[in-house]
């Protein structure tokens, strides 16, 4: 297996990496950055996970399976956690790290 059967994988992942990265740059400039602070750190997180994710998928690591398995438990607590904020970056975030938990399930199974 490898990039070609794991591509909407891949490309979930990759693209989760760059709304997290918008996310926690946007979240700190919010009024009340300290209440961001656990989302920053969960963006953070995610988006390294995710494109660490990618990147083995892309070369066909056969720890690929087990790094997305992580990734869809960072994606999913990512995922949860902006979707406490009311805001536009946290709204989409959410919507992304729930999308590529679903495609890190299903390219695990």
């Amino acid at each position: 297996m490898g990039y070609h059967e794991w591509k909407s994988c891949i490309d979930a992942c990759l693209e989760c990496a760059a709304i997290c990265d918008h996310c926690a740059s946007s979240c700190t400039k919010e009024e009340d950055v300290e209440m961001m602070a656990g989302c920053i750190e969960l963006d953070m997180q995610c988006a390294s996970v995710c494109y660490a994710a990618a990147q083995l998928m892309s070369l066909g690591s056969p720890q690929a399976k087990d790094l997305c398995r992580i990734c869809a438990e960072i994606c999913d607590a990512c995922g949860t956690e902006c979707g406490k904020h009311n805001t536009e970056h946290c709204e989409e975030c959410a919507e992304a790290c729930l999308h590529c938990a679903q495609e890190c399930r299903k390219m695990v199974a």
